[in-house]
């Protein structure tokens, strides 16, 4: 059965004897763009020999906060998307050669000097160094690590023809100038990992019982010191860490680090890591200076462990991938299109299994194998701890690529997997809304969420800090706001992360600010009417980039005002919905949509039926959500959330909602004992019975089984035996 943890477990003394003493990385001042710098003007570092005496220095130099006209956060596609066929196209009509590779096309660079379209020169391998993604068009050359759109490239040949030139400078292609800031935060980030890396010490260089206590600590006790100084892995004694470097492949410099910290947790051990530089600014593959230029296959793994364990007891090559099983980044597509075979082995639970099918549709499904987890198939790591054949569980990783009709001898396996693993399967849990757990169990990928609401009730509010709790947990997201402004969602949701009216405090700004960049959060660069199609691009491009798992439509309406108005405007709202449908189930990907109900009396509560349109959309929903609210003179509206469909599991109810103006947070009120009604039935109870249950006449008790009643003996006895019979039964229907 599949497995939470890639550790092997050790004993708690232990860990407790590692972890002790260890400082955490001081808080470090960080800019607040959320850039990728240009690997063109980039100045690799030179990584320090093993034991080089140099003083450590992780202190950060503070800078004042600068803005930026295009946010990277932002996600937009071009006006005219590129196909593979308008890419080969062009290249033939430039008479340049290329390469039909499997997630890219293969060029000769033309951003040196002695290379040109035409003229090959040096081995073969280095030749072709242009990759074109056949996806979006965006092209990256390996040798000199420039990169740029379709359109980029474009321009840059143009640019060749018209000169008549046969080459072009890497600096052409710097788009947006850096300021000095911005350089300077940059080079500090590099020379910081160069200082830590540095100060940091082999684990054959430190005592054998300081050396045994670390590998305890990160359950690589199994791991030889030989593996860990070829992938030059280290120990940063201030905090205590694992050290892994990132290293370019032409001139082995050094490009950035993680920091791999483990912390004590009453008896179990929580592991955390950093990136220097941030997650955002670059992306590299732990091992890729190991890989060999004829090397036809590579295991790609989810953490750096279970590289240096593949590594060591099969000797295959493998590498790891920078943000696990969170993402794919396109810009790491290149460095594996040599291999003919790609095993993707990421993990033990079901989020890593869901990752292995997802990222083998970017790579080629009919070149990727995936290892399925399973009770005698763990990660890499816990499986060299337990004594696992890895070679074997290799060799018995299934094809990617399936068949489009498949017996149950196939799906065998699957089954138990969802079966002995429930409560992964059914998806990631809210921490602010807990009550919703108990109702929808979890956020499930694939699935279709219809939400709704009365007019001011606090809709985007509520659905901003539904979407953000996934957020912070790791669900990568993708906000469509048609109907405000991005600048004034994110000030929201900066709110309710922040907690805190910020606007009475804003030395903390930046703070909050620098945590909420690293947030997998992107939005739509949308606003007011916009064309299905176009928006349905944009996804399927985010998809692609950032490896989407939750999209936001906020709302359905502003996607029908673009349609033909010939048609008839409730065909058009099943169109739209069919689609998103379509989109949810086909890229493993959740929908939240946001639709605005009829017209109802404002003493009425909300029903199923009160979405706006025809029943398609409660249809094809797998959730539907409703913020009730209860309109009050004295006092503002009370609120509840309303769960009147789940597919998962059929659990439907409504519990009561607190909203905090100051954070725009809503919560759960502590009064009441029972603060969640789960409905049995089609028709809901009521939001003020919910409310009040008390005025309601509701009483939450258990049900106990009416007693049997006596026959009357006389008219005025039967009369009250009538009477309160009649009580006990519309006490019991109540109930």
């Amino acid at each position: 059965m599949w497995t939470f943890g890639c550790f092997p477990k050790v004993p708690s003394y232990l860990l407790r004897r590692a972890v002790l003493g260890s400082r955490a990385l001081p808080p470090r001042r960080r800019s607040s763009l959320l850039v990728r710098p240009s690997p063109s003007c980039s100045h690799p570092v030179r990584a320090a020999p093993l034991g080089l005496p140099q003083p450590c220095s992780v202190g950060f130099r503070l800078h004042c906060r600068t803005l930026r006209k295009n946010a990277k956060f932002t996600v937009d596609v071009p006006e005219t998307p590129v196909t593979t066929a308008d890419i080969k196209q062009y290249l033939r009509s430039k008479e340049i050669p290329f390469r039909d590779g499997y997630s890219c096309l293969q060029a000769p660079t033309f951003f040196r000097e002695d290379r040109s379209p035409g003229l090959v020169v040096g081995p073969e391998r280095d030749s072709f160094a242009l990759f074109i993604d056949k996806t979006t068009g965006r092209f990256l050359c390996v040798e000199t690590l420039v990169e740029g759109s379709w359109e980029d490239l474009q321009d840059c040949l143009e640019v060749m023809q018209k000169e008549g030139c046969n080459f072009i400078r890497p600096d052409v292609l710097l788009g947006y100038p850096e300021s000095q800031e911005q350089r300077e935060e940059r080079e500090s980030q590099l020379l910081e990992a160069q200082r830590i890396y540095s100060s940091s010490l082999a684990l054959s260089e430190l005592p054998e019982e300081d050396a045994q206590l670390a590998k305890t600590m990160f359950g690589i006790s199994r791991i030889s010191n030989a593996t860990l100084n070829r992938f030059g892995v280290r120990f940063f004694k201030p905090t205590k860490s694992l050290v892994f470097p990132w290293f370019r492949t032409r001139d082995v410099s050094l490009q950035g680090i993680k920091l791999l910290s483990a912390r004590t947790d009453e008896d179990s051990v929580i592991y955390t890591d950093v990136t220097i530089p941030r997650p955002a600014a670059y992306q590299n593959l732990f091992g890729l200076p190991l890989i060999g230029h004829k090397d036809a296959e590579v295991v790609l793994t989810g953490r750096e462990v279970d590289t240096l364990a593949v590594s060591q007891v099969t000797g295959l090559p493998s590498l790891a991938l920078p943000r696990g099983v969170a993402s794919l980044p396109p810009a790491l597509l290149p460095y594996l299109e040599q291999f003919r075979r790609v095993t993707l082995w990421l993990g033990g639970d079901l989020r890593a299994w869901e990752a292995s099918k997802i990222f083998s549709r970017k790579l080629g499904l009919r070149r990727c194998s995936l290892v399925r987890p399973g009770e005698h198939q763990p990660c890499p790591n816990e499986a060299l701890a337990r004594g696992k054949n890895l070679a074997r569980i290799l060799k018995a990783a299934i094809p990617a690529a399936h068949k489009s009709i498949v017996s149950f001898r196939q799906l065998r396996e699957d089954v138990y997997g969802e079966l002995a693993n429930t409560e992964q399967v059914a998806g990631v849990k809210w921490t602010r809304f807990p009550e919703l757990n108990k109702l929808l169990k979890g956020h499930r990928k694939g699935e279709l969420t219809v939400f709704t609401g009365p007019t001011g009730s606090g809709k985007t509010t509520f659905i901003s800090e539904f979407a953000l709790d996934l957020c912070m947990q790791g669900v990568n997201t993708l906000w469509g706001s048609f109907e405000i402004n991005n600048v004034r969602l994110a000030k929201i949701m900066l709110k309710q992360f922040s907690m805190q009216r910020l606007e009475e405090s804003l030395q903390e700004y930046d703070i909050w600010a620098d945590k909420f960049e690293d947030l997998p959060l992107y939005f739509m660069t949308f606003h007011g009417q916009q064309n299905i199609k176009t928006v349905l691009e944009t996804m399927h491009h985010a998809v692609y980039l950032y490896d989407i798992s939750h999209v936001v439509i906020d709302n359905l309406q502003f996607m029908m005002g673009q349609e033909n108005i010939s048609i008839d405007k409730f065909a058009i709202q099943d169109h739209i919905i069919g689609a998103f449908r379509t989109f949810a189930t086909n890229n493993s990907c959740h929908v939240t949509l946001i639709i605005h109900p009829r017209k109802e009396e404002d003493d009425k509560d909300l029903q199923t039926a009160s979405i706006f349109g025809s029943a398609k959309a409660s249809q094809e929903a797998d959730n539907v959500l409703i913020l009730q609210e209860k309109k009050l003179v004295t006092s503002p509206g009370r609120r509840s959330l309303q769960v009147a469909k789940n597919r998962f599991d059929g659990d439907v109810g409504i519990f009561p909602l607190e909203f905090n103006k100051a954070s725009l947070t809503f919560s759960t009120p502590l009064r009441g004992k029972n603060k969640l009604r789960k409905l049995k039935g089609d028709k809901p109870d009521s939001a003020e019975d919910v409310l009040s249950p008390v005025k309601s006449g509701k009483v939450e008790k258990a049900e106990k089984p009416a007693k049997a009643s006596k026959p009357p003996r006389s008219e005025k006895g039967s009369t009250g035996g009538k009477n309160r019979e009649n009580t006990k039964g519309e006490g019991g229907s109540e109930r």
